[in-house]
């Protein structure tokens, strides 16, 4: 941008520096009909200045009045929206990247972008944007300040790539990557930024204070007099290097987190919930490991990954998930050079239950070759009291891949150690695998091998069992009918977890998960059938629910049936009922699920889910319910009310979290929230108080 020229952001691109830059277009079909010209055109032009990124996006469209957009919540995804979605490469190293998109009614949307896929969509970007529609279409402004990014000051040449979707025509087109193996986030297949010179991030220091006003009472857990509680902290973030930050927090809170989402738990183990506060979700890409297990296949298992070495909910939540009092963190993460930087240190505060800690979490990871790395992490866990022992774990990984393989195939193989510290020598307390991957289209395979010894305890991470060796092979075909006017894909799959004592070899469990029929179509509806043939040998004894009890030492064989179904995001009532029936342990097992969302208009969605379970065993007769229902009432990109109700009969709690969320502008916020627990007593016949909290809070970003 030429000296005192600006842009006024408010969609319509008729300033005259849009004139003069030159856009990205010609985009390519990936979907439906790959290779083809997408059907409607689109322009991207990016300008800039000392402080600013600016993009000017314009989405030609022949049929105006057709376009689809319901979202408008900051964040919210945009599954059923025409959209357009951007990453940005600013170290162009093929691995790591930004995540941005977009839609008609200016919802924002944003997420750090890791190798291999993996993206950290909690962070929240500092950025603005607005949108216009017309009868051409509709476009974009966006002004991305060059703080809110990372970046290489001794490069001009960032990765850049687009995709935009016309949900009508069900149509994702590519400006870059447009083959079925590529796609918008391999950033290897990005296309380039060129002539990003005498750009600055400032003095890269960001302060952010917050202040913090609370009601509390506990009148079902024995205090019924309301609280008044009133609190400040400060978060200082510093850009030690335009690649490297660092984050220090104060009297750490997490008021406005949301709520978890209630799980029904009829394995033997501990469900796997994910993270959702601000502070540890910023920059956790850097700390990530080889063994963190987020493939589908441990997503749709129960539970979820069988191991993370570092799984940050270990820290300022105690084990019924109540908050502790985090006295302050730090953090350090990006990249220096060849490395990729992650450090963490975080000190809780005492409590009636439980003692103050200090943890520590190093990693580091050398990038080499276009797309792999070697790393290593180290974990500390240090509790304040007296005759306490430190726990320790200790771990090296490695990932070597390529999307060049036979051409422009994808391969990848990872490996990893760890160890802890164990304080009584017990010996048995490492856990070990590798992976060999060929994600491809139409064809997929993948072979996992895990090991994780009797006694491993990684003291700041999550493992599911412990004491077993894992083979676990997994094929994959999905054709793709030509042309057709109405299927998109089908898909077979058959994926083996076959799981044996790490000292004796016995089977404990064998479970085969094998897709006999999967169909997609270009609206987006699905439809699946599931056989899963499974032997369970239960070690130990399994108390299944209240007064049923299944036996140590017997072993079970048994078959269990799945089909599944989901309609279009696109339309005004979607669906995804789901049925699961047959043998289970001794008896059998009758699971329905029910998730209905209603897009009542832009900015109100309402979603309500409940599954049922009928279990009848030998032992004896249970059920179990869960029930969901989110509301959502946006009232423009940065006004939203969000109400979650939910309530399932193992604990017999019903919740309420109500959030009110206003972004003044980027990087200040305004948070109402309500949260209100009542438990369910079948013995009284009543349902009483456990506990309520009233709470708001504001934050506001100071740049310098």
């Amino acid at each position: 941008m030429n000296a005192g020229e600006a842009i006024t952001l408010d969609g319509r691109l008729n300033e005259a520096v849009w004139m003069r830059a030159v856009p990205a277009t010609n985009f390519i079909q990936r979907d439906p009909v790959n290779g083809e010209p997408a059907t409607e055109q689109t322009e991207v032009r990016i300008v800039y200045n000392a402080d600013k990124l600016y993009m000017g996006v314009t989405c030609f469209d022949s049929e105006p009045e057709k376009w689809m957009g319901v979202q408008l919540l900051r964040d919210g995804g945009l599954p059923a929206d025409d959209k357009i979605q951007w990453t940005i490469d600013t170290f162009l190293d093929g691995r790591t990247g930004y995540f941005f998109e977009m839609n008609p009614l200016g919802s924002m949307a944003d997420a750090l972008q890791g190798a291999d896929d993996s993206s950290n969509r909690q962070w929240d970007g500092i950025w603005n944007a607005r949108a216009h529609r017309s009868e051409i279409g509709w476009t974009l402004e966006i002004e991305i300040p060059f703080r809110t990014l990372n970046f290489n000051p001794d490069s001009d040449t960032w990765g850049i790539n687009f995709q935009r979707t016309v949900a009508r025509k069900n149509e994702e087109s590519l400006w870059m990557g447009w083959p079925r193996n590529q796609g918008l986030r391999r950033m290897s297949n990005a296309g380039l930024l060129t002539g990003i010179r005498d750009v600055t991030q400032g003095h890269g220091l960001d302060i952010k204070p917050y202040l913090l006003g609370t009601l509390e009472s506990f009148p079902g857990r024995g205090n019924s007099r309301i609280n008044i509680d009133r609190a400040a902290g400060v978060d200082f973030f510093y850009s030690v290097t335009p690649g490297l930050r660092a984050n220090l927090t104060v009297n750490t809170d997490f008021a406005q987190a949301e709520v978890d989402q209630r799980q029904v738990n009829l394995t033997r183990f501990s469900l796997l919930f994910p993270e959702k506060r601000d502070f540890f979700l910023d920059g956790a890409l850097f700390l990530d490991f080889a063994s963190g297990g987020t493939s589908d296949r441990d997503i749709r298992r129960e539970g979820g990954s069988d191991l993370l070495p570092f799984f940050s909910r270990r820290i300022g939540l105690d084990a019924r998930g109540m908050p502790q009092r985090i006295n302050f963190g730090g953090k350090l993460t990006g990249q220096l050079g060849e490395h990729d930087i992650g450090v963490l240190q975080v000190q809780t505060g005492e409590d009636d239950e439980a003692p103050g800690e200090d943890f520590t979490v190093m990693r580091i990871k050398r990038r080499m070759l276009q797309q792999s790395y070697v790393g290593a992490l180290y974990t500390l866990r240090h509790v304040r009291a007296a005759g306490s022992d430190n726990r320790q774990t200790i771990g090296v990984d490695f990932r070597l891949a390529t999307s060049n393989f036979r051409g422009s195939q994808n391969l990848q193989t990872s490996g990893y150690f760890l160890h802890g510290i164990n304080p009584l020598s017990t010996g048995k307390n490492s856990a070990f695998g590798a992976e060999l991957s060929y994600p491809n289209d139409p064809f997929e395979a993948n072979f996992e091998y895990m090991e994780i010894q009797d006694n491993y305890d990684a003291a700041v991470g999550y493992t599911r069992r412990t004491g077993f060796r894992k083979f676990q092979p997994r094929i994959g075909f999905g054709p793709r009918p030509r042309q057709h006017p109405w299927i998109r894909r089908f898909n077979f799959v058959g994926d083996l977890d076959w799981r044996l004592d790490s000292n004796t070899s016995q089977t404990l469990t064998r479970e085969l998960d094998v897709t006999v029929f999967q169909l997609e179509t270009h609206p987006q509806d699905e439809f699946q059938i599931h056989v899963i043939p499974t032997y369970e040998l239960l070690e130990q004894t399994f108390p299944i629910a209240p007064g049923v009890t299944l036996p140590a030492g017997r072993h079970y064989s048994f078959t269990r049936y799945s089909v599944q179904a989901e309609t279009s995001r696109r339309r005004l009532f979607s669906l995804l009922p789901s049925v699961e029936w047959g043998d289970s342990y001794s008896g059998q097992r009758l699971r329905l699920n029910m998730s209905v969302d209603i897009r009542a208009r832009a900015g109100v969605l309402l979603s309500l889910a409940n599954e049922w379970n009928r279990v009848s065993l030998a032992e004896g007769q249970f059920y179990t319910r869960l029930y969901r229902f989110i509301s959502e009432t946006q009232f423009n990109p940065f006004i939203s009310l969000v109400n979650n109700v939910q309530y399932e009969t193992q604990s017999a709690v019903l919740g309420w979290q109500a959030r009110l969320r206003w972004i003044i502008q980027p990087g200040n916020d305004l948070y109402f929230v309500y949260i209100h627990n009542w438990q369910d007593d079948p013995l009284s016949r009543r349902i009483y108080t456990l506990d309520r909290r009233a709470t708001s809070k504001i934050s506001y970003t100071h740049r310098f």
